[in-house]
């Protein structure tokens, strides 16, 4: 992790091509070194923060006011930073009954926060533990006592979290669990400076707050690419045999390995992909997965195995094209710090880290980095291993045709199209803030906003699903048009996952646009494409599709005229 000096350091930089992202910060300590330091590293993460910080100790007007300064700004995030030392010098004010509402009245100004500011999001930092000592453990037992009023309000600000859309709680509670409350807070410079942050931790939560604003931008981890010998196991499978890799519970290093394929295990039922990229012979790299009785991980648990003896970077491109997601979107684990460095040089935005020697302290090192950051989390994100299995299955499917036709109506493609709904929502709100490459404009959109748009009568809303004869690939699309006349629909949202491109999706997907918009009484429908770092995929897509151009238009402008459109060729029911 940098020095808050080093980060400081980044504000140097011409920032002027960067994305612009509008953030509030409002505390009641001093905030102005958190604010550089979050600036700093917003720079490190590809963004210029404009950063308005409100005055010291104004969080209340500030969200109570209509008239503030907040509102006027109309930050896309707010970070709000009420510290466990402000909340503890009002407890120590209190009568015992207000003691007892103490969480409660916190829970229910946080709410308030999030129903007032609907538009943004709200990042709330929660409240590392102070020891007070007043009761010592007794305190659990005390309902009114300090350590058992903070207890309870990180535990009911989870609670809020799951029912309102738009709130994401940082953790920097767990920040101190990991560092200390040395490292956390140091009482000298907070007597004299009110500033409750350390120097030494500024930066780490800076970053903690960039990882859920980067994360809430697109900007997620998924895929774990892993090597084999000493990364996954202890020793050499192709010198050491199956017997003689390090793997187990008892003592020793192989219990380190055995806990770090554990953890591996959780993040692929969190929806991460797991792939392995090793220098091997395939037939002994998959050994220990069949037939080692302790280990965690197994075939079916992996999307893509590569052991071969070709360069990794080869295989990690190999990995890329058959996954059709970015490399700034994988992480590669291995042990040898040459490949580490060769992949790091051959493959730019893949992230590498630095793992350490001893096996022993892999996982707290990757837990420091935080890789997996998210901001939603769907039932059908378990499921995707098994998605792309089924998809490199259909890829070797494939090539047993010689006529692309004849392969996607052997397919047996069918879609269903639905408007939002409770059971949709998240995976709608999921797939916006996801979705980068096969994305027309780029606009992201949280629970409470699809909430909102599937009660407006001016906007049709569409989802997608797809399924064939080798699975279910889920919900997989999303068209958000509106209403902007009598006669036109603009299409301010369509993005689709690119896991099902060339097999007509597209065409299916504008003819239902076109079938909605001409039962609805419209005449024509207006596509526009924003240009981002990673959409240029989809720079032609209404082109290509038919639309006009529209001369004239400050952004990329298309046109449909519905009347004379005529539907495009698919194999989809």
């Amino acid at each position: 992790m940098k020095t808050f000096k080093e980060i400081k350091h980044n504000l140097k930089q011409d920032v002027s091509k960067l994305p612009v992202i509008k953030v509030a910060l409002l505390g009641d300590t001093a905030t102005q070194l958190l604010a550089t330091a979050l600036k700093g590293v917003g720079v490190e993460y590809g963004y210029n923060l404009d950063l308005y910080e409100a005055e010291y100790n104004q969080v209340e007007r500030q969200v109570e006011d209509p008239t503030s300064e907040l509102y006027q700004f109309g930050a896309k995030y707010i970070v709000v930073f009420q510290s466990t030392h402000k909340l503890c010098e009002a407890h120590s004010q209190m009568s015992a009954d207000k003691q007892n509402a103490l969480a409660d009245n916190r829970i229910g100004f946080v709410k308030m926060i999030c129903e007032q500011n609907k538009s943004a999001k709200v990042i709330y930092f929660n409240y590392p533990e102070i020891g007070d000592a007043v009761f010592g453990s007794y305190a659990n037992r005390v309902t009114s006592s300090f350590t058992y009023q903070v207890r309870k309000l990180n535990y009911e600000l989870m609670q809020l979290s799951q029912n309102v859309s738009n709130l994401f709680i940082c953790d920097i509670a767990e920040i101190q669990n990991k560092f200390g409350r040395n490292f956390m807070f140091a009482p000298n410079i907070y007597v004299s400076t009110e500033m409750v942050l350390s120097m030494d931790a500024l930066p780490i939560v800076a970053s903690r707050t960039m990882d859920i604003i980067a994360a809430a931008e697109g900007k997620v981890k998924k895929c774990l690419i892993l090597d084999l010998d000493n990364t996954l196991w202890g020793g050499v499978v192709g010198d050491d045999g199956l017997e003689g890799i390090q793997l187990g519970h008892g003592l020793g290093i192989g219990k380190a390995f055995t806990e770090f394929q554990m953890w591996i295990k959780k993040l692929k039922n969190r929806g991460i992909i797991i792939c392995i990229c090793s220098k091997n012979d395939e037939d002994k790299a998959k050994e220990p997965f069949e037939k080692h009785p302790d280990m965690v991980l197994h075939l079916d648990d992996i999307s893509v195995f590569m052991a071969n003896w070709e360069t990794k970077v080869d295989n990690i491109r190999a990995i890329q094209k058959i996954l059709n997601i970015g490399f700034d979107s994988m992480v590669f684990l291995d042990d040898n710090p040459f490949e580490r460095n060769i992949i790091r040089e051959n493959i730019k935005g893949i992230t590498v880290p630095e793992l350490p020697e001893d096996p022993g302290e892999y996982l707290e090192y990757l837990y420091s980095l935080n890789l997996f950051e998210t901001v939603s989390y769907s039932s059908e994100d378990k499921d995707r291993t098994k998605q792309y299995q089924v998809e490199a299955k259909r890829a070797v499917f494939s090539k047993s045709f010689t006529d692309e036709k004849d392969f996607l109506k052997s397919l047996d493609m069918v879609s269903v199209v639905e408007s939002f709904t409770k059971f949709n929502t998240p995976r709608v709100a999921q797939l916006s803030q996801r979705s980068n490459q096969f994305n027309l404009r780029t606009v992201r959109y949280t629970e409470s906003d699809i909430e909102s748009m599937s009660l407006d009568k001016d906007i049709y809303p569409l989802t997608f699903t797809l399924k064939d004869k080798f699975g279910d690939n889920g919900l997989i699309a999303v068209v958000i048009m509106k209403a902007t006349d009598k006669e036109t629909l603009f299409v301010d949202t369509w993005f689709m996952s690119c896991r099902v491109l060339k097999r007509g999706m597209e065409n299916f997907t504008l003819n239902t646009m076109v079938d909605v918009a001409r039962k609805a009484g419209f005449k024509k429908i207006i596509g526009e494409y924003l240009p981002t770092a990673k959409n240029k995929m989809v720079e032609n897509h209404y082109s290509g599709l038919g639309f006009e151009k529209v001369e004239g238009s400050d952004t990329a402008r298309y046109i449909l005229d519905i009347e004379s459109y005529k539907n495009k060729e698919c194999y989809i029911k």
